[in-house]
């Protein structure tokens, strides 16, 4: 089962439960259709931007196959720039610079090991997605105020 997000331009993101497996063996920035998701989505076209398993590793590009493998990253994906802690010592937001660290990603072919799958909308069908998704599009609710007790 595939956990999809699916993000517009405007930055608004929808999610959906995925039992499919139309995605297996499809590979990161390639292009697939609505259809294949789902048939309310007709007339989309997708990309892949990312995927994680179910530990987190996260896929890259640049990985073959479909397995975990441990590269040396420096900052960018799959690894972010965190504080270092030196003892008792405070440094505030000190980052080295150039630091590269061997890091575990998983290859970029979508496997069942795979949870959470990105996309991005290429090209829009003729029903918005806010029609497909109604129950997303809702604006949360604010809780209910208590009375005040006298």
């Amino acid at each position: 089962m595939f956990k999809v997000n699916i993000a517009e331009k405007n930055g608004k993101t929808y999610h959906l439960d995925l039992e499919s497996e139309e995605l297996m063996g499809k590979e990161l920035h390639s292009q697939i259709e609505g259809k294949d998701i789902s048939p309310e989505l007709s007339g989309y076209e997708f990309e892949i931007t990312g995927a994680s398993d179910t530990s987190g590793f996260t896929s890259m590009a640049n990985v073959e196959g479909t397995g975990l493998k441990k590269l040396l990253l420096s900052y960018g994906k799959a690894m972010h720039r965190r504080p270092r802690r030196e003892g008792k010592k405070k440094v505030s937001n000190f980052t080295p610079k150039g630091l590269r660290l061997r890091k575990t990603v998983r290859g970029k072919v979508i496997s069942p090991a795979i949870v959470q799958i990105n996309l991005k909308i290429l090209k829009e069908g003729s029903k918005k997605l806010s029609e497909v998704f109604p129950d997303q599009n809702l604006p949360k609710e604010k809780p209910a105020e208590k009375p005040a007790s006298e």
